[in-house]
């Protein structure tokens, strides 16, 4: 066995994941929720909804405020992965749990509903990744490992549908997937599966659910997706997950472990809270013995990232109001098909932070008991009601989606003559399914109905599988593990082909989805009407020599006066990394050791925005306290606004008696920034101070190299923070301090 461990400091090596697969064994296997610790302290705040933090993680940007703190939120966190690769999903992978996943569901390739069994090897999907043994064992091999690295448990997950469900089952059982879409009616009604043939899988699939401790999630959201009008559909949603729900309970399956995947099934412009609250409202009034998995709607996504967090940041507020077990995170992918790696970790960035936003909110707002809420939660509840009942008359669920009462674009009762029809002997797998003959016996573990195994003795009822020794569940040495059986499409083939871009390496590209795709995208402003700005945008992406360009998102500003326009397209060269001039991190002191510094001694600064400009943000950002500045150590500034001629603002460092001056700069032309910078330098050394003062200068269009040349002592240039300025006059001046003391030592020992 391999006993490579991943390194924190080193990208994880997917060859390494690889190796041994045939004799990996999972680590666990069943669902795992998260651990909440009631008033928990973390930096100088207390959390109330919130659990067991990580052992190592990436926090959010605005936590280096607090001590780089990273409180994960009750829900467990779903991120959603269909690039295509499995060996590029395990690198995304690792990204998100370390933002806070820890429920990974692998979106299988589109057709595999229609395969009537396994699949092996590890081929390249489309639009999701082929189900196999190989990729699974992989996947899970490299979560065990991710999962020791950030310190909890991650549930991986995929879907048991389709006419293969049962084999799928099985080898999720025995590979330790802990969760799972398991659903007889998505088969019917969204795949054209024969509905007997769906519900008999359906009983052994969740059994095997069932015996692994696996987490259920229902199918009922494709509702949402699928109807003409989504938000007129949610009595009948109510019902769907009402059948899956007690048919799953009734198996076997803990009620703790079967989730409802619930969407609210309206988005803005229409009013989605006053209209999806009292759904979900409903939805726990009546499945309270269940878990609740939450997702965003994506019916109505187009493909701004803007518009899908605001989405997501809304349905969460419904989440918080009610409950979420499982908070799922789609992405804009749904909308345009581009699956980022970086929109992932971006979305579990997002719920992290709506939901730890909304920490204890409970605990100050309480839902009305009366009124609109309450009146259409009933009337949500009543309707379901109502088509179950009507359902029955009918005959049952099998005769109910013959006469295509569901999925359409009416509230129950209204119908529209759009219900998605499916014959009960006809679709897929129709006629396959055969009585058992009445000395059948199946010796496994995890098993539905009567086997006739008592045959054999009364002892094996319980055990079935004793009468051959144990089945693959309990045994997985009798597992059958098949390699790659594609010469092309497999694993070892792609990954030879980029062996050069291994993280880490020489050579780099930037990426999309898959290593070294060399894939960008450009985001681009054209004062003119959509079908001009696509062309155009276009246009722009081929001139710079960017090939397979494509436009993956459009959003109209004026349908005259603006578009804005994203392009995708693949960069024709690779970046040695060895020839790369990589500047160095800044160095920055910790607000303490700055503050116990100038309690030390205080220091006085004099600042101004130079010559003829103007702009005086970026300096006030330096400046203030309200934004960070120097002023929150205490530092004393004296502020002499803009267009400060050079001449004032050194006199007035010599009136003040000031230990720096710091000069903004923002104009550039005819470099009159770097002018006024050798202006400034050159006066105080005509004043005589400039060996006794420090002096800064910074703005968007100042370069630290060019700005010391000119006469600074050093420059700051875009993205500077208040810090950098603070730990720059801390460091200069205790350089100057040292100086002095070496140079009063020099004379001490002359003169004696």
């Amino acid at each position: 066995m391999s006993d490579y461990k991943l390194d924190p400091n080193k990208p994880i090596d997917v060859a390494e994941i690889l190796k041994d697969l045939e004799s990996y064994r999972p680590h666990r296997r069943g669902w795992t929720w998260r651990k909440p610790v009631p008033d928990l302290h973390m930096g100088p705040f207390e959390y109330h909804d919130c659990t067991e933090p990580l052992k190592r993680s990436v926090p959010l940007p605005p936590a280096h405020y607090f001590g780089d703190i990273d409180p994960q939120p009750g829900p467990v966190i779903t991120t959603e992965i269909a690039s295509g690769r499995f060996e590029d999903d395990i690198r995304r992978m690792r990204m998100a749990a370390h933002h806070g996943a820890d429920h990974i569901m692998v979106i299988r390739t589109a057709g595999q509903s229609h395969f009537d069994g396994l699949i092996e090897g590890t081929p390249q999907g489309m639009g999701g990744v082929p189900i196999t043994r190989k990729q699974v064992r992989a996947q899970r091999k490299a979560l065990d490992m991710i999962e020791d690295e950030v310190g909890r448990p991650i549930n991986y997950h995929s879907y048991v549908s389709g006419v293969a469900g049962p084999d799928i089952a099985v080898m999720f059982a025995e590979e330790g997937v802990n969760g799972v879409h398991q659903d007889p009616q998505y088969n019917v009604i969204y795949r054209n599966i024969n509905m007997i043939r769906s519900f008999v899988d359906a009983c052994e699939s969740k059994k095997l659910i069932a015996w692994a401790g696996m987490a259920q999630i229902d199918g009922a959201h494709n509702a949402n997706a699928t109807a003409r009008e989504a938000w007129k559909v949610m009595p009948e949603l109510m019902v769907q997950h009402g059948i899956n729900a007690i048919f799953s309970a009734r198996v076997g399956i803990n009620k703790k472990n079967i989730c409802l995947s619930t969407v609210p099934p309206t988005a803005t412009p229409a009013p989605c809270v006053h209209m999806d609250l009292p759904y979900a409202v409903a939805l726990r009034d009546l499945f309270h013995e269940y878990r609740m998995r939450a997702q965003m709607n994506t019916k109505y996504i187009e493909s701004s990232t803007r518009e899908a967090t605001v989405t997501h940041v809304l349905n969460m507020f419904i989440s918080k109001l009610t409950s979420a077990d499982i908070q799922s995170t789609i992405t804009p992918d749904e909308g345009r098909n581009v699956p980022w790696h970086i929109y992932n970790i971006e979305a579990c960035d997002t719920a992290k932070q709506t939901l730890v936003g909304l920490d204890g909110l409970m605990e100050m707002v309480e839902l009305k008991k009366d009124g609109y809420l309450r009146e259409k939660a009933r009337e949500l509840k009543e309707r379901a009601v109502l088509f179950m009942e009507e359902m029955l008359d009918q005959g049952g669920y099998f005769n109910a989606v013959q006469e295509g009462m569901f999925v359409d674009s009416g509230i129950y009762p209204e119908r529209n003559g759009d219900g998605i029809a499916r014959k009960i002997d006809g679709g897929i797998g129709a006629g396959t399914i055969f009585k058992r003959a009445e000395d059948y016996m199946a010796p496994v573990t995890a098993h539905y109905g009567y086997n006739n195994v008592a045959q054999y003795g009364e002892q094996y009822k319980e055990n079935p599988s004793a009468l051959i020794g144990g089945c693959t569940l309990e045994c997985p040495e009798k597992i059958i593990y098949i390699d790659e059986l594609d010469e092309q499409d497999n694993v070892n083939v792609r990954m030879s082909e980029v062996k050069d871009f291994v993280p880490g390496g020489k050579q780099i590209r930037p990426e999309m989805e898959w290593l070294a795709d060399g894939t960008v995208m450009l985001t681009m402003f054209f004062p003119a009407p959509k079908p001009i700005a696509e062309a155009a945008a276009l246009e722009c992406a081929k001139r710079m020599n960017l090939t397979e360009c494509e436009v993956i998102s459009r959003e109209i500003m004026h349908p005259q006066d603006g578009t804005r326009i994203e392009v995708k397209g693949k960069v024709p060269f690779e970046i040695d990394v060895d020839k790369l001039e990589i500047p160095k991190e800044p160095d920055v002191l910790s607000d303490d050791v700055i503050r116990k510094d100038i309690e030390r001694r205080p220091r006085k600064i004099v600042a101004a925005t130079v010559g003829e400009d103007e702009h005086s943000v970026g300096l006030r950002e330096i400046i203030d306290i309200k934004h960070g500045g120097i002023e929150k150590y205490g530092m004393e500034v004296i502020y002499l606004g803009t267009s400060c001629p050079p001449e004032k603002l050194v006199q007035a460092a010599v009136e003040v008696n000031a230990d720096a001056i710091m000069a903004s700069t923002i104009i550039s032309h005819d470099d009159i920034h770097y002018k006024n910078i050798a202006k400034i330098d050159q006066i105080a050394r005509e004043m005589g101070i400039r060996d006794k003062i420090i002096f800064i200068a910074g703005g968007t269009q100042v370069t630290p190299e060019l700005a010391r040349k000119a006469g600074a002592d050093e420059g700051f240039g875009r993205g500077t923070h208040g810090v950098h300025n603070a730990t720059f006059l801390i460091k200069r001046r205790w350089e100057m301090e040292a100086a002095e003391r070496a140079k009063k030592e020099q004379q001490s020992g002359e003169n004696c």
